[in-house]
């Protein structure tokens, strides 16, 4: 800015829209005459481009525009979702109605299955669980890779489809006539009404 311009010569823009190659120290002058600053806003150019602009305004709109450029940006986070072999169906239903709305986001998904005590033996309905997760989530986000098994957690990672509904957006509810399943897939018991 002004007198720590080290360039011999710069390309000069005025604002008035004119723009001239002219020795730094002229710029400079004419800058001065004007009452505004001469601020190096390309230094990398051959010749280098100064500005004469106010200073304490330039700051300002530089700011804005950084300021501006992050809120556009979208960090993606992963979420997480927490099951057990044998979750009940009302908090699966819950917990990919989540998911949907974390996928719409355009957030990541981590399903894990935790085992505590003896399940690790039943490590099979824990990866069962995740792939069936995995399927009813096509339409909102893709599966990367099978169900992997670290210590006593499975988990599998769903990334975000582009074409994913907005969210607010309701999910495909089931057609009209299929019985309620339980968790196991199993059709409901004798107490649940059945729709014909």
């Amino acid at each position: 800015m002004n007198e720590s311009i080290r360039a011999r010569e710069v390309r000069a823009v005025f604002p008035d829209g004119t723009a001239e190659v002219m020795p730094t120290s002229a710029a400079l002058r004419r800058a001065q005459e004007l009452g505004l600053d001469l601020v190096l806003v390309s230094p990398t150019a051959v010749p280098p481009v100064a500005k004469a602009v106010d200073f304490g305004h330039y700051q300002y709109d530089q700011k804005k525009k950084q300021h501006d450029a992050r809120k556009k940006q979208h960090v993606v986070q992963v979420k997480e979702l927490k099951f057990r072999p044998n979750t009940g169906g009302h908090d699966y239903d819950f917990k990919m109605k989540n998911a949907i709305r974390f996928l719409q986001e355009g957030n990541r998904v981590k399903a894990v299955v935790q085992f505590r005590g003896r399940e690790i033996a039943h490590a099979d309905l824990g990866k069962k669980l995740l792939m069936r997760f995995g399927n009813d989530l096509t339409q909102y986000g893709s599966v990367e890779g099978a169900p992997r098994l670290e210590g006593r957690n499975a988990h599998i990672l769903i990334s975000p489809v582009k074409a994913a509904g907005k969210p607010g957006e309701k999910p495909p509810s089931a057609p009209v006539g299929s019985a309620p399943a339980s968790a196991s897939g199993a059709p409901a018991g004798p107490g649940t009404p059945q729709h014909p």
